[in-house]
Order: C-alpha cells, then sequence, then structure tokens
C-alpha cells in the first residue's frame, strides 16, 4: 500500500493527455470487438498494462499516476459496448435508417453523465462501507504493481502481441491472402462448420477462461450440431424452424442468465447481511475483523479515510439529474414526468449494475437498457422503436461506464491513490469515449448499411439482437421461454451460463476459434510455460492488434465513402 503522501503527484497533464489518446484507441477497438465478437471483455488490464509502460518512456514509476492515466484510458470502451450492445439493433429490425448521429451522441452524454455522477455517490458505499471484491479492479490494482515492477520484462510480449495479431489481421482482410475461416465447409445445412481464423477470437477464449469457454463450445454443439444439424436430419422439423428455434433459444438463455446472476446477487448479499446481524460477536468470531474494518471504513472522521471517499454534493447530484432530464425531454420527445422515470429507473440500474460488479465481476449492461426499455413501453405506451432504443443505449451507456468507474476506483482505494482525481482522468476519458464511440458506430452504419449487423452479418451484436428480439417479438416463442427458464434457474445456481447462450446464438465458426483458445490457456497452466502478468501483456496485445486493424479498415472505408 502506497503512502498517500504521493497522492498528490496523481492528476498531471501527461497522465490526462496519454488517457485521453488511450481513451480514443480503446473505445475504438472495443466496439469492434463488441460488435465483431459478440462480447466485449473489460479493457482495464490493458490500460494498466499501457500506462505504465507510456510512463516508463517517460523515467517515470509513480503508480499513482498510472492509475489516473489507465481510469481515462478504460472509461471509453464500455461507452462503446453500452452502444454497440443496443443501437445496432435498431438496423438488425431493418429500422433507423432516420437515426442522426446527434441522437446516439446526445444519448451516449446523457448515460455517461448520469452514470459517473452515480459512481461518485456510490463509492464511499460500496467500496469503502461494504468494501465489495470488484475482481476486476483488483486485478487491475495487482496488474499496475506487477508490470511497474517488472515492465521491461512485459513490455515486449505485449508489443509482440499487438505487431504479429496486427499483421495477421491486415494479411487476411487487406490483401486477402489467407482466409476469414479455416477448414469451412457446408455439410451441414444452415450450420456455418469451421473455425475462425482470427487471433482475437483465439485471445478472447484465453481471457475468458477455460470453464466458460467449454459452457460456450458446448452450447455452440448443442446449438449447431443438435439443434440444427440432427433435428432437420431426423425430419423432426424444417431447416428454417431449427434456425429459429437455435437463435431465440440463445436469445433466452442470455437474457435469463443475466436475470438470474442479479436474482443470485441479491439473494446471496441479503443473506450475508442476516448472517453478519446473526454472528455472535466474541473475541474469537472471524466476523470481529470484518465488523472492525468496517467500523474503520465508515470513520468519517479520520482524515486519512476522508481523503479516500468522494464527496458529492445534492445540489450538483439534483442539477446533472435535472439535465439528463431534459435531454431526454429533447431527443425522445417524452414528457418531464416519463424522462423522470428513465432517470430513477437508471439510478437503480447503476446501483444493481454496481453491486453485481463489485460481487460477480459480471455487468450485463445490456439487460439493464432492455429492462428499462420494456418499462417505458408498458407505462408510457410509446411505439417508436427509434425512441426506445435510444433510451436503452442511455441506460446501457450508464451501466457499463458505472461498472469500469466502480473497477477503476477499486483499484485506486487498494493503491491510495486520492479518488478525486481518478474521477478528473475518468471525465476526460469518457468525454472523448462518447465522442469516438458515437461516430464511429455511425460511420460503420454509413459504410457497412444496416444488413451488415445482425447474426448472419459482417457484426453479429449479439446483445443488440436480444435487445431487438425482446422489442420486436421473438421468432419462436417457446424456445425463447424455455432459454429464460433454464438460463435463470441455472445461473440462480451459480453456473456460468452466459456463455452458454453466446455459444448458442453465435456462428459455430466463431465459437471454434475461442474454444481453441482456451485449450492453449489450459495447456499453457498445465505445463506452466505462460503466467502472470506476461500472459495478460500477451493477451491484451493479440486483443488490440487484431481489433486496432479492424478500426483502421473502417475508418478508412469510411474515409473513402466521404470522399
Amino acid at each position: 500500500m502506497h503512502s498517500s503522501n504521493s497522492q498528490s503527484t496523481a492528476l498531471t497533464v501527461r497522465a490526462l493527455v496519454i488517457g485521453a489518446l488511450g481513451s480514443s484507441v480503446l473505445t475504438a477497438s472495443s466496439l469492434f470487438i463488441a460488435l465483431r465478437m459478440g462480447m466485449l471483455p473489460w479493457p482495464i488490464s490493458f490500460a494498466a498494462i499501457a500506462s505504465v509502460l507510456a510512463l516508463k518512456l517517460f523515467k517515470s514509476h509513480n503508480l499513482h499516476e498510472a492509475n489516473v492515466m489507465h481510469a481515462a484510458m478504460s472509461a471509453g470502451s464500455m461507452i462503446a459496448g453500452g452502444l454497440a450492445f443496443t443501437i445496432p439493433g435498431l438496423w438488425i429490425m431493418g429500422l433507423g435508417q432516420d437515426l442522426t448521429i446527434y441522437e446516439v451522441l446526445i444519448a451516449a452524454f446523457a448515460g455517461t453523465l448520469i452514470g459517473l455522477i452515480a459512481c461518485a455517490a456510490f463509492q464511499p458505499y460500496f467500496i469503502r462501507e461494504k468494501q465489495l471484491a470488484y475482481p476486476i479492479g483488483t486485478a487491475a490494482a495487482d496488474t499496475l504493481t506487477a508490470v511497474g515492477n517488472n515492465g521491461a520484462q512485459d513490455a515486449p510480449a505485449l508489443f509482440w502481441g499487438l505487431g504479429l495479431s496486427g499483421a495477421y489481421a491486415a494479411v487476411r482482410d487487406v490483401l486477402h491472402l489467407i482466409p476469414s475461416v479455416l477448414f469451412a465447409s457446408n455439410a451441414i445445412p444452415g450450420v456455418a462448420l469451421g473455425m475462425y481464423n482470427s487471433p482475437m477470437s483465439i485471445a478472447i477464449g484465453f481471457a475468458v477462461g477455460v470453464v466458460p469457454t467449454a459452457v460456450w463450445f458446448i452450447g455452440a454443439v448443442l446449438g449447431h450440431l443438435g439443434i440444427v444439424g440432427m433435428l432437420p436430419a431426423a425430419g423432426i422439423i424444417e431447416t428454417a424452424t431449427a434456425l429459429d428455434i437455435r437463435i431465440s433459444l440463445g436469445l433466452g438463455l442470455m437474457l435469463g442468465s443475466g436475470a438470474g446472476t442479479i436474482a443470485a446477487s441479491v439473494l446471496r448479499n441479503k443473506k450475508m447481511s442476516k448472517d453478519d446481524a446473526m454472528a455472535p460477536k466474541d473475541a474469537s468470531s472471524p466476523t470481529v475483523a470484518t465488523t472492525a474494518d468496517t467500523s474503520v471504513a465508515s470513520n468519517t472522521n479520520n482524515p486519512d479515510e476522508q481523503s479516500r471517499r468522494l464527496s458529492t454534493n445534492l445540489r450538483i447530484i439534483a442539477l446533472v439529474c435535472a439535465i439528463v432530464v431534459a435531454l431526454i425531454c429533447a431527443v425522445c420527445k417524452l414528457s418531464i414526468l416519463s424522462s423522470t422515470v428513465v432517470v430513477l429507473a437508471t439510478w437503480f440500474c447503476i446501483y444493481l449494475s454496481a453491486w453485481l460488479t463489485g460481487t460477480t465481476g459480471i455487468n450485463p449492461m445490456e439487460v439493464f437498457g432492455m429492462l428499462v426499455l420494456l418499462l417505458v413501453q408498458a407505462l408510457f405506451r410509446i411505439t417508436s422503436m427509434k425512441l426506445l432504443f435510444l433510451i436503452a443505449a442511455m441506460v446501457a451507456v450508464a451501466c457499463g461506464i458505472g461498472g469500469d468507474v466502480m473497477n477503476d476506483l477499486k483499484a485506486g482505494d487498494r493503491l491510495n491513490t486520492n479518488p478525486q482525481e481518478q474521477m478528473i482522468g475518468m471525465i476526460v476519458g469518457a468525454f472523448v469515449g462518447v465522442l469516438v464511440s458515437s461516430l464511429l458506430l455511425m460511420g460503420m452504419y454509413q459504410v457497412y448499411g444496416g444488413n451488415a449487423f445482425g447474426p448472419q452479418g459482417t457484426f453479429v451484436a449479439v446483445q443488440a439482437a436480444n435487445v431487438a428480439a425482446m422489442a420486436g417479438g421473438i421468432s419462436h416463442i417457446p424456445a425463447f421461454m424455455a432459454g429464460l427458464a433454464l438460463g435463470g434457474i441455472l445461473a440462480a445456481g451459480g453456473l456460468p451460463v452466459m456463455t452458454l447462450g453466446l455459444g448458442v446464438y453465435l456462428p459455430f465458426f466463431m465459437s471454434c476459434g475461442a474454444a481453441l483458445g482456451a485449450a492453449i490457456k489450459l495447456i499453457l497452466d498445465k505445463t506452466n510455460k505462460l503466467h502472470g502478468s506476461k500472459a495478460d501483456s500477451v493477451v491484451s496485445g493479440i486483443l488490440g492488434g487484431e481489433s486496432l486493424v479492424g478500426v483502421l479498415i473502417a475508418l478508412f472505408a469510411l474515409f473513402s465513402f466521404i470522399r
């Protein structure tokens, strides 16, 4: 733990400038990953590694400054996720031709604004009083420390991964010298057999882990080889019906597992609170340490404790909420009452998002956006899909930035970095992310068109398809309801079924790439060949290299289109 005396050096112009540049790069690459792969790994470890290595170029070893810098870098990524997980649903439905860049910008800005102020308000409770685990933020703090002490050894791994992955993607997508799918076959009607020829796909399987990726691959086998392959071959159903069942089942599993995870976390925390209240308070009780820690964290008269808490003026909270209400009224053409309901529901969703992220490391931001969409649709009889998706995007962005900010604040708390200075860095990085993600998403739509988004398109946009299915109707209701129930039950039991639905939904060749990455991780773990911060560096580099090449290709196509 670093002393609080060095906190004053955390916020520098260098940290803000490099953090803003990093935010623009990570936001763009995160948008590409979210749309192409249907999932978005937390970017915090990559940002932590990049921040420490950037400071080493300036002969600096200040981890507090690196903490501010990495918080700024990662802030825009979840904003990109919030937009990618919602807005393309309009295009998947064949709608949204009249959606403007200004509407997307304002929705992202409103969600970011309320997400930032809510996190500032929740930080003292979740991080200092409840002391939630925030496993991703804790890992970021550990990464900062490890790379800070061992940066010279880890830097080559990061840059080799970045360069090789980017070069491979360029050979595939620019020169077209190698195929996008290896071992491609149409042997089973309706199933895209083969393996996605993508370092990023392999790295995602490596990063997600062996068990979740194994569940992911089981879902792929079940959905594609089982439902689409075996049932029509046996003459039970037609291939078209089997495809509807597969997609609806996958969507139901993902939504049900998100809801089940939320329910399980609520029940688990209630049980823990009840157990803490009933536990004997004697000297031999293990709860004494926890209670003592909490009481120390709650002692706001302690000057050191005060410096580790964010203080939020109620007038500022009220002003921010009023601004967001006004933005919703202006963009979504809602009344003051309905806009206020949206803001209140968003606050509740950010609370749940911060809670879930702190206890499980999972943040199903699109589920929260979907819930508020359905709430507003039911209460106020709104029929405009464009307005509903803008509301869902705002909520998803708010919950996305909420999870990222709370993780970053947890990393700062572990290293005793000044949280006020971290927040300034995150504000800068977040608003860079709003601009980059909004412009790039709409630019990709202009270049590739709406047909490029969806399960058979260039950008699968899984979560957005889920939102579209809920808002616009499910192709196979019984399969969806079965997936909803099964996902909820299994997730409530603590099983990693979110990736099960992902495997059922995604094209089979994409799941194979992730499975290969998990298999490589298993072998390397068993042989102890690659571990610790060096493994994080390699994986981060591979993810960054291919995604950045994808973004550059999209930007080149966009500029060519504009000319």
